[in-house]
């Protein structure tokens, strides 16, 4: 590998090396604790060379999508590691904004980095107003176009904006095409909400599907509770 050539052939490569020998721990089929050695020792080494190798840096786009629960949180997550590095986060609300969260709370609490807007009124059911629901979320695209072209911050979250694409109130080629038009951006947008259309899944960097397996709201009975969903 001359000077550690970045090329889709040697990621794989490697990435296939690395499969190969495993994750270790009690799945090796090493009896001898020498030989088990051997194979992390490998794996490291391969591990090393996969970082090595892998030396751009860019502006993300990040979807959470999916009917399983933790989208909103998930990026709640990165919100937090964004301002633990002293970074700034903007977070925009395109459904949500009927009911105080906890999660607000903590992370304005937390940092003064932390701008958050719930410009949502609820869900459709909630709301019974198409007219409205619509003017509010291009209202929320608006600002949030604000917020990416802000090079001040390093994290832009827009919440369940994809549901709004779902609904038809936001189309997906809108929000691609404004991405695209922004050269050499580095910060990086999350779009969290189920039903992510396949033209933003194929557009994005980084797309995590939550799956549903049980929730005891379904299966239960059990409602909404603090500390859980808000």
């Amino acid at each position: 590998m001359p000077e550690e050539q970045l090329s889709s052939e040697n990621i794989s490569n490697l990435d296939h090396q690395a499969k190969q020998l495993g994750i270790g721990g009690m799945s090796s089929p090493e009896k001898d604790e020498s030989l088990y050695k051997q194979r992390m020792q490998k794996r490291k080494d391969i591990q090393l060379k996969r970082l090595k190798i892998r030396k751009e840096k860019k502006g993300l786009l990040i979807v959470f999508t999916g009917n399983g629960k933790g989208k909103t949180t998930a990026s709640l997550g990165m919100a937090l590691r964004t301002i633990g590095h002293g970074q700034k986060v903007a977070i925009i609300q395109f459904i949500k904004g009927g009911w105080n969260t906890g999660e607000e709370k903590a992370l304005r609490n937390l940092s003064s980095n932390i701008s958050w807007h719930a410009l949502g009124e609820g869900f459709t059911w909630e709301t019974q107003n198409r007219i409205k629901d619509e003017k509010l979320v291009k209202e929320a695209w608006h600002l949030a176009k604000k917020y990416i072209k802000d090079e001040s911050y390093k994290l832009i979250i827009l919440d369940e904006i994809n549901i709004a694409t779902k609904l038809g109130y936001l189309t997906s080629e809108e929000i691609i095409t404004f991405i695209k038009s922004l050269n050499k951006r580095k910060n990086h947008i999350v779009l969290t909400g189920r039903g992510a259309s396949e033209s933003i899944i194929n557009y994005a960097d980084l797309v995590t599907e939550m799956k549903l397996i049980k929730h005891p709201f379904k299966e239960q009975g059990i409602k909404a509770q603090k500390c859980i969903e808000f």
